[in-house]
């Protein structure tokens, strides 16, 4: 003790002074990982949007995430081991600071399961109450999100009962009028339109799909109830795929007024499912930090905040405030006084295609190439903007991206995002641009890679030109069900990518795997993406413009 004392009592002031700094940045750097956390995540299923995605972007600021083993999860084959789900959860005794839940994982077995389960109201109801008499840790904050059954105008690839596929259309459109007939707006011919579906369609199937959504719309107006108790810190109903016109629409409409008294701090219906997970998370990261970040919403020229997306019941003016919201944060109308831009690429006019369609070309119009020109200086000035690619539903705007990419400022951008509907990218870029800050450049930039991969270069191009080549070879059903086409696609699929990756700096030389999840053309997962030691700049520059019909404009 007195040899320590003597030591440093005669210990150079210099040394002393870095002794005393070591001290402050060890004590800043503790400081600084105190305000970092530990999280419970039960996912809606396994696909890698609602999965591991969001559990890499919460890993990349810095967050323990603690999920059940996969095999517990939902999958293409099989809805969730509820019981498992339930077991792993109860018997969670890590000190964590929040938990994020999906209840149609513990309650039917994941989202495909809440739109096709055989379960009784009895057990449903059991579920529900074995979810209010959890017993958590009373510091721990807990977060829930659950679904309204959607109301797609077709479905196939037995994500839907099966009579879906050939019934779709017409209970999509017994849906809007049933909706329509509920506020009492619909007219005399669409009064007896709907008696003529009642009487025409099969009445078993009517009442499968009907009595099935009697079931979930009681255990969502449960859960409200469970909202409104506090039992959950904050509780959101996702509106998954529905339309300003259906039952989706009419049940958010019905929860909504029951639940009028409560707050949005406590309680909201959103647009959209499959963003949720992620949203809530970054929302126990605001309230672990108490923080609000302020986000300002940047539009394209056009109808912008008037667009009512594919897929969605609400126009983004109303549908982007509520999901900043859900995420902790608050909408800002000034950009040097927010935290985060958000940028929000919309069709011009308002209407919304996929991105397979024709209409999605690698040029960008002069309004585009205005708003790009605006970007780039608040790029220029280090302003943290997270792009929401939504000009097109299921993947990127060719033109825009392509035109952002060769003016470099693709890379400035701190998350960009163009899947699925447009409240999935929304609710990912909110999200994203919020933990910025707290993700270090280099990952953000790993992140950035795997969604212009997976949302650009395969969804927007090289899934066109598979679908193309399956419709004219008459396997139009394999895009639902790869199977023996697998190895074929997966290298069609990558051939596209790899092409398009070498015109671009921000991919040049990239390393990553693809797979397809779920059998399906629709998603894939991208993972280990890495940019090799040698980018081959060379090569990207020679390579332009080799894609057919894929054309890539240089600078």
């Amino acid at each position: 003790m007195n040899r320590i004392h003597l030591g440093f009592k005669w210990m150079p002031i210099f040394n002393l002074i870095a002794a005393v700094l070591l001290m402050l940045s060890v004590s800043a750097s503790t400081a600084q990982a105190k305000d970092k956390g530990a999280f419970i995540f039960i996912p809606l299923d396994n696909r890698p949007v609602c999965y591991s995605f969001p559990v890499r972007v919460m890993e990349a600021a810095g967050y323990k995430i603690l999920t059940p083993p996969e095999k517990f999860l939902a999958s293409h084959t099989a809805p969730a081991d509820t019981e498992k789900l339930w077991k792993w959860l109860e018997s969670r005794a890590e000190k964590v600071d929040a938990a994020v839940i999906s209840t149609d994982a513990l309650i039917y077995g994941g989202l495909v399961a809440s739109r096709t389960h055989q379960l009784s109201p009895s057990v449903l109801a059991a579920r529900v109450e074995r979810l209010k008499e959890l017993r958590m840790d009373k510091n721990i904050r807990f977060y829930g999100f659950s679904t309204l059954m959607r109301t797609p105008r077709e479905s196939y690839g037995n994500v839907e009962p099966d009579y879906y596929s050939q019934v779709g259309p017409a209970i999509y459109r017994y849906s809007q009028l049933s909706d329509k007939s509920d506020i009492h707006a619909e007219s005399l011919l669409e009064d007896f339109e709907v008696g003529a579906f009642e009487r025409n369609l099969a009445k078993d199937h009517l009442k499968d799909w009907l009595d099935r959504r009697n079931k979930n719309m009681e255990v969502n107006r449960q859960l409200a109830m469970l909202a409104r108790m506090g039992r959950f810190d904050y509780f959101a109903i996702g509106k998954d795929d529905n339309a300003p016109l259906s039952h989706t629409h009419m049940e958010a409409r019905k929860i909504s007024f029951s639940n009028a008294d409560v707050t949005q701090d406590s309680f909201q219906i959103l647009p959209g499912v499959d963003q949720l997970g992620l949203l809530l998370l970054t929302r126990a990261v605001n309230e672990l930090s108490h923080q609000s970040p302020k986000v300002h919403l940047m539009y394209v020229e056009g109808v912008g905040p008037k667009t009512i997306p594919q897929y969605s019941d609400l126009p983004l003016g109303i549908s982007v405030p509520e999901q900043i919201i859900a995420a902790g944060g608050s909408l800002v109308h000034d950009p040097d006084s927010a935290d985060v831009v958000l940028a929000i690429n919309t069709p011009a006019d308002g209407i919304m295609y996929d991105s397979t369609n024709l209409s999605n070309q690698y040029f960008a119009s002069p309004a585009n190439k205005r708003y790009i020109a605006n970007l780039g200086k608040m790029l220029e000035r280090g302003v943290n903007i997270s792009l929401a690619d939504v000009s097109f539903s299921n993947g990127a705007d060719n033109g825009f991206m392509n035109e952002m990419s060769l003016r470099g400022y693709t890379e400035k951008l701190s998350a960009y995002n163009g899947w699925n509907t447009a409240d999935n990218t929304i609710g990912f870029a909110i999200s994203q641009g919020m933990l910025a800050s707290r993700i270090p450049k280099e990952k953000q930039m790993i992140l950035m890679q795997e969604r212009i991969i997976d949302d650009w270069y395969y969804q927007s191009n090289a899934r066109r030109q598979i679908t193309d080549e399956l419709e004219k070879e008459k396997k139009a059903a394999y895009k639902y069900s790869l199977n023996e086409m697998l190895p074929k696609v997966k290298k069609q699929a990558i051939d596209v990518i790899d092409r398009l990756a070498a015109n671009y700096d921000i991919t040049a030389g990239i390393r990553y795997t693809l797979n397809f999840p779920w059998n399906r053309l629709f998603e894939v997962d991208i993972t280990n993406v890495k940019q090799s030691k040698d980018k081959l700049r060379s090569k990207s520059r020679s390579s332009r413009g080799l894609l057919p019909d894929v054309p890539v404009y240089s600078k």
